[in-house]
């Protein structure tokens, strides 16, 4: 059962949940359609893709509307997922025609490498992001030949049933790309099991990311984790303390806050500390949490019940400084909220709260701001501000993260790597490199 996180009332349409025979038969026609799309010429691999994206952008508005449906996302922000999803079809079209090997100099011969696909690859879905992180996975996993198995979470799996079918009307073979709702403890499971998947890239907790790292050594199966955050905005004194106020709630609530790379702890220079947090509090106040079809909204509910009560369980035993708004009435609505911290050890400092809340904690000089930053199990993103280019560097290059930013709150760009240090994940998605991640390396000597 599907509910509308806006209004609080089911859906007309909810997918069955699959079951491991159903699981099986998907991967089993994966399988069979692997051979085929492997040989497939680069050039026409590559049409197809653009021609999957050019389907995609034709239908970006109707995606939209259904994300903002299933899963409350603004509308806006809708746009920009479904967006991606054809922005990485595209970008990936190109990598067809340039899967390069090399030729490394040898005595008495000479020596070539291939990089060849690896068969089938399971992905695995978060709900936060369904559209782009399901791109992240199979655009490169197809445009390196590859067919794909796509499970989608439970509670958004709408855009990804209708993208499935956008691949088909574009032309790619049946069996190529396969999109299978089910529970994780399922379908997910059984990719990590099935010896017919080579892969699996998975996108959600830490805890769940374990277990499947656990379960994909039985086969020595190769994996990419992508998984929590509590990323750090640190503020020096010396930035443009307004600005960096008013970007800061972007970059924690968007989303309502369900992002691993949302910037949930800020880090604020001691001087310019009481200016930051009272413009902060005018920024928060000011923040448009309406309904998300609005075209104005800038913050949905949350993705459901259950998520909005573990994010006011931490609520329950912080200090609140200050909320913003919510509607009243039905939905999974909560404010965005701001918490003044003084001690590392408190839950809403140190663990994932993924939803609309911030912790704010001031610090005197740059080694504490880094100290700080990396007394964290999480290393995925960040934002470093200052008006010193040389106190950017110095703090980027010590902080403990896969994505930081100077002056900015960007984490992703397609065509650029993404992913995290420690507890925060796994390998690299996005990027130039992405589809090698797909493929296995082979060496080959040939004497003179």
């Amino acid at each position: 059962m599907l509910i509308n996180p806006t209004t609080g009332v089911e859906l007309e349409h909810s997918p069955a949940s699959a079951s491991v025979e159903e699981a099986d038969a998907v991967i089993a026609r994966a399988h069979e359609a692997f051979p085929a799309w492997r040989d497939v010429a680069p050039g026409e691999r590559a049409r197809l893709l653009r021609a999957f994206a050019a389907i995609v952008d034709a239908h970006v508005e109707e995606l939209a509307q259904l994300e903002v449906l299933n899963a409350g996302h603004t509308i806006g922000n809708a746009r920009w997922e479904a967006g991606n999803v054809r922005d990485c079809l595209n970008y990936y079209s190109a990598a067809p025609e340039r899967l390069f090997g090399r030729q490394i100099p040898v005595a008495g011969g000479t020596d070539l490498t291939f990089h060849e696909p690896l068969g089938v690859v399971g992905i695995i879905v978060p709900w936060n992001f369904p559209m782009p992180i399901a791109a992240w996975g199979f655009a490169p996993a197809l445009a390196a030949g590859n067919t794909v198995v796509l499970k989608p979470a439970e509670l958004t799996p709408l855009t990804a049933i209708r993208i499935g079918e956008l691949a088909l009307e574009a032309g790619l073979p049946e069996g190529v790309l396969n999109v299978i709702p089910g529970k994780g403890s399922v379908v997910g499971e059984r990719f990590v099991t099935h010896p017919l998947v080579r892969k699996v890239c998975f996108t959600g907790s830490t805890g769940v990311g374990k277990q499947i790292m656990r379960g994909c050594a039985d086969q020595v199966k190769r994996v990419t984790l992508e998984l929590g955050g509590k990323s750090a905005n640190i503020i020096f004194a010396d930035t443009d303390v307004a600005a960096a106020a008013a970007s800061a709630p972007y970059a924690v609530f968007d989303n309502a806050g369900q992002d691993c790379c949302a910037r949930s702890r800020i880090l604020v220079q001691r001087s310019a500390y009481d200016e930051f947090v009272g413009r902060l509090e005018t920024a928060v106040r000011a923040f448009k949490v309406i309904d998300p079809a609005d075209e104005q909204s800038e913050m949905g509910p949350m993705v459901s019940s259950g998520q909005r009560d573990s994010v006011q369980r931490y609520l329950d035993e912080a200090t609140v400084a200050f909320t913003g708004s919510a509607p009243d009435g039905p939905g999974w609505w909560l404010p965005p909220t701001v918490v003044e911290s003084t001690d590392t050890s408190e839950p809403v400092w140190r663990e994932e709260v993924f939803g609309p809340v911030v912790a704010v904690m001031p610090f005197d000089d740059e080694a504490e701001a880094v100290a700080l930053a990396n007394d964290s199990d999480y290393g995925l993103s960040g934002s470093i501000f200052t008006a010193d280019v040389s106190r950017a560097l110095r703090v980027a290059r010590a902080v403990e993260a896969g994505n930081l930013s100077v002056n900015s709150h960007s984490s992703v760009r397609y065509w650029t790597p993404f992913g995290g240090y420690k507890q925060s994940g796994l390998g690299r998605e996005l990027g130039p490199d992405a589809p090698n991640a797909f493929t296995e390396e082979k060496n080959v000597f040939i004497a003179h």
